[in-house]
């Protein structure tokens, strides 16, 4: 005798989860027919499954005609913090224009406070008003992303998580163009003490361009260092101060616009001749670097692209699409954009 089955529209993967004494992750890779999950403990969760009468967010999507009503942005960071950057910004532009395109409406979840670190996600998984997910500007130890992966939502990462290599993403080569803006510096304007500004290193982005950075550095055997910033000008400004008991630095690559533009500054107002003294590379060219004097050399970060590919990857999950392998992980082209505060002219 089979047990009674829950109401439908409440039963979710951590209630087959609890049913079969399995993870919430390895219940979904079984309903997925994951090869890492034995024939057996696949039928034991199909057969819970129905027992329950869970409903697959496949099944879902087939009785609304594969039709998605909404989407939501999740941004696991205060709304103050996210709403302050430009490059929430340029991402919000992107998935509106992708979600827009099909009529759907577009949900952004972020946290309270910096004490709530999965509100963003628990908003949306317990909601069911949404038929997928964009997340975006993650810590790497941020467990909101794997239990919203393993909860059966269809999720678009934005940037790289390797430790979900099996997510559909789309990002960029960080370490790639952080060589390319470090090997500008050292190799082409022979500067030989260099100093990288990093972003907050809990995150993958800031990880990456701070590795990109040494191994250019190694690479043509200037001296480095790295500071650690938080994105903001005002982590530029205070890490410009720290450079300066440095002795002889005469390049610094910062991980984004904004902590490139504090440190050029400060330097400045300090008597630094910059670019003569010192050269100057940012990242992301969002439009601060072109109106600074003088004007940020910096990479360009495809973001408003970024965003619209992951939103058209999210609704091409949502209709039933399966990405594996290489085809999970779209990589966008960068470009290093040369103005005047690396010394070029």
């Amino acid at each position: 005798m089979t047990a009674p089955k829950m109401d439908v529209a409440k039963v979710t993967l951590r209630d087959v989860a609890e049913r079969v004494g399995l993870s919430v992750s390895a219940v979904s890779q079984a309903l997925l027919d994951g090869p890492r999950i034995g024939t057996e403990t696949k039928a034991r969760v199909r057969e819970a499954a129905e027992e329950l009468g869970y409903v697959t967010n496949s099944a879902g999507r087939a009785l609304r005609a594969r039709r998605a009503d909404a989407v939501a942005l999740i941004v696991p960071n205060t709304s103050q913090h996210v709403f302050g950057h430009s490059y929430f910004m340029h991402v919000l532009t992107g998935v509106t224009d992708a979600a827009n395109s099909r009529e759907a409406q577009l949900v952004i979840s972020t946290n309270v406070d910096e004490q709530h670190g999965k509100a963003a996600y628990d908003r949306v998984m317990r909601s069911g008003s949404v038929d997928g997910a964009i997340v975006t500007s993650a810590a790497v130890d941020d467990e909101g992303i794997a239990q919203l992966v393993s909860s059966g939502v269809p999720v678009v990462l934005l940037g790289g998580f390797p430790v979900l290599p099996d997510a559909v993403s789309v990002g960029i080569d960080d370490v790639a163009a952080s060589y390319a803006a470090t090997e500008h510096v050292v190799r082409d304007h022979g500067r030989r003490s260099v100093v990288h500004i990093s972003g907050p290193l809990d995150h993958q982005a800031a990880i990456d361009r701070r590795d990109g950075f040494i191994a250019a550095a190694e690479h043509y055997g200037a001296t480095f260092e790295v500071v650690e910033g938080d994105f903001d000008e005002e982590s530029g400004d205070a890490a410009a101060v720290s450079i300066q008991r440095r002795e002889g630095v005469d390049g610094v690559v910062a991980a984004n616009d904004e902590m490139a533009f504090g440190a050029m500054r400060r330097l400045a107002a300090d008597g630094h001749d910059v670019p003569r003294r010192i050269s100057i590379v940012g990242f992301d060219d969002f439009g601060l670097a072109r109106v600074t004097t003088p004007a940020i050399t910096t990479v360009r970060v495809p973001a408003e692209e970024m965003a619209r590919l992951a939103t058209d990857r999210l609704f091409d999950l949502i209709g039933g699409v399966r990405f594996t392998g290489p085809d999970a992980h779209a990589v966008l082209p960068t470009e290093l954009v040369v103005r005047q505060s690396c010394g070029c002219p």
